[in-house]
């Protein structure tokens, strides 16, 4: 009879499954622990100053805060502060040029590392800090977006953060989200 050596092989083929099956459960518990202990949070905070008539500057001060509230450093940190494509804001703020030759460097400055000739996306790297240590926050501080409406307008930026721990990035908890309506536009009509 065959089917006592069937029974065998089979259970012989269950625990080798089964102990694949355990090794990879293990692994991926393990790579799992190491991301619980990796919590960032990234979110902007802002001021508006809006006239609403044609002519009148109008302008968002704000600041885009990564917090580190876990347990493990995030490395070689860089964010990306990306402006809605229709053009309507101009976004300036303090940063160097990747091939900047400036001898004076400013505390808790950063550095553009994209095309600089891009007007949408902005990535930024701080210069000085390498790490985003468990209970800190690092900021972006004091950018200004600025827009001088023709017409009704509407605009966004978001944030996204990145680093050795979370390569394909997160997103910033809150976005800017600007729009309104020009006195005396007659688009609506």
């Amino acid at each position: 009879m065959g089917s006592i050596e069937e029974v065998r092989q089979l259970i012989t083929e269950w625990k080798e499954m089964n102990h694949s099956y355990m090794k990879e459960i293990k692994w991926l518990a393990s790579e799992a622990k190491k991301n619980v202990d990796l919590r960032v949070i990234s979110y902007f905070t802002y001021s508006l100053n809006v006239q609403h008539e044609m002519g009148f500057d109008n302008f968002a001060l704000g600041s885009y805060h990564i917090q580190n509230v876990g347990e493990k450093p995030l490395t070689n940190l860089y964010i990306c502060l990306k402006v809605s494509p229709n053009n309507v804001f101009d976004f300036s703020g303090k940063y160097v040029y990747k091939d900047s030759k400036q001898k004076m460097k400013l505390a808790n400055a950063w550095k553009r590392i994209n095309d600089p000739t891009d007007k949408q996306e902005f990535w930024l790297k701080p210069i000085q800090s390498q790490a985003l240590n468990p209970t800190e926050t690092l900021s972006f501080a004091n950018f200004q977006v600025k827009w001088n409406p023709q017409s009704s307008y509407t605009g966004s930026m978001m944030g996204f953060t990145y680093g050795d721990e979370i390569e394909g990035g997160m997103e910033a908890l809150n976005h800017i989200n600007i729009s309104g309506k020009v006195e005396g536009d007659d688009e609506s009509e």
